[in-house]
């Protein structure tokens, strides 16, 4: 008799334990519902992205020495730097500077230890093609500054932090 006794005092405290879970996930679903919507309509409006934001790299050829630092700190060997050694100034000559945004992991190491700050991080990351070659870029196209996404009137920008009133 008494081990029936403890089964239904366990089945009780068990229905009373999913009773209250069941209660806990409601209350949560209705605190979610006086919350403002998180979507974006993405093409016409984008979000402002944070001042540390690791975008598409920028590049000065005039202010590259061709001293491969970018490559040996890359850890996947990524750009690839063309030079030539000037023997009566003893200089190397930078010919060609290209990086392949299709494998590139964005790590920013190649920003951080360049000694000339010839490369920069910018705010672009719409970077997608229909021809994965297209992502391989030369320096005309690194040294290209991209359009800030506060200077197009053509779209609406949505900070990151929402807005406290």
């Amino acid at each position: 008799m008494f081990p029936m006794l403890t089964g239904l005092m366990k089945y009780g405290q068990q229905t009373i334990r999913a009773a209250r879970y069941i209660g806990q996930s409601f209350m949560i679903a209705l605190s979610h519902a006086n919350r403002l919507p998180v979507t974006i309509q993405y093409p016409y409006e984008k979000l402002i992205t944070s001042e540390r934001f690791r975008g598409r790299i920028h590049f000065e050829f005039d202010k590259c020495i061709a001293c491969e630092v970018c490559v040996r700190v890359c850890p996947i060997d990524l750009p690839v730097v063309d030079w030539k050694l000037e023997t009566d100034i003893r200089k190397k000559e930078l010919l060609n500077y290209s990086i392949d945004f299709g494998i590139c992991i964005f790590c920013g190491n190649c920003v951080e230890y360049c000694p000339t700050n010839c490369l920069s991080m910018t705010e672009e990351y719409e970077l997608s093609t229909y021809d994965r070659h297209e992502l391989n870029y030369n320096q005309i196209a690194l040294g290209r500054l991209p359009m800030s996404v506060i200077d197009d009137y053509t779209i609406r920008t949505i900070l990151n932090s929402p807005q406290k009133k």
